[in-house]
């Protein structure tokens, strides 16, 4: 059985039995199926779940902080009278070749605000995105590919 269901099975249980299926009951009960999961199943073929499950919730917790940032840059943008924008289309090269690994990160890039994710080279080693601040190419290519790049390619090939 795929961990995570039965990881979410235990969470559910955990809240059928403190009779409250509120997110913080049902992250309490994630959290506990996970450490007990974790004691039975540390040594077999299926442990690197106990590896992808914490680098899901950085990257995760990486994507909410990047998107709160780029909401306030656009509202600064916007609300101030000189709009200050460099918008650009950036190639950025990519070492992730994985399908599902690229559309997530188009659509992380996408559901930024200021970002938008246009294309993919048909070899999937480009990715260009048009941004609206560019202060530096190659720090705009480096903060997506040390980031979110690395982070999916931890969690997709762990």
């Amino acid at each position: 059985m795929n961990l995570f269901l039965l990881n979410v099975l235990l969470a559910l249980a955990w809240g059928a039995l403190r009779g409250s299926f509120d997110l913080a009951n049902l992250s309490v009960g994630f959290i506990l199926s996970y450490i007990t999961l974790w004691f039975v199943f540390r040594s077999s073929e299926q442990a690197r779940y106990f590896f992808q499950v914490p680098s899901i919730i950085k990257l995760l917790m990486t994507f909410l902080v990047d998107v709160v940032k780029a909401n306030i840059r656009m509202a600064r943008t916007i609300l101030s009278p000189q709009m200050r924008l460099q918008p650009a289309v950036v190639g950025v090269p990519l070492d992730m070749r994985s399908l599902i690994g690229v559309v997530f990160l188009i659509n992380i890039i996408t559901l930024t605000p200021g970002t938008l994710a246009l294309d993919v080279s048909t070899d999937r080693s480009i990715l260009y995105v048009h941004t609206l601040w560019v202060d530096d190419k190659e720090e705009f290519i480096n903060e997506i590919k040390q980031g979110y790049e690395r982070q999916l390619m931890r969690i997709l090939d762990s």
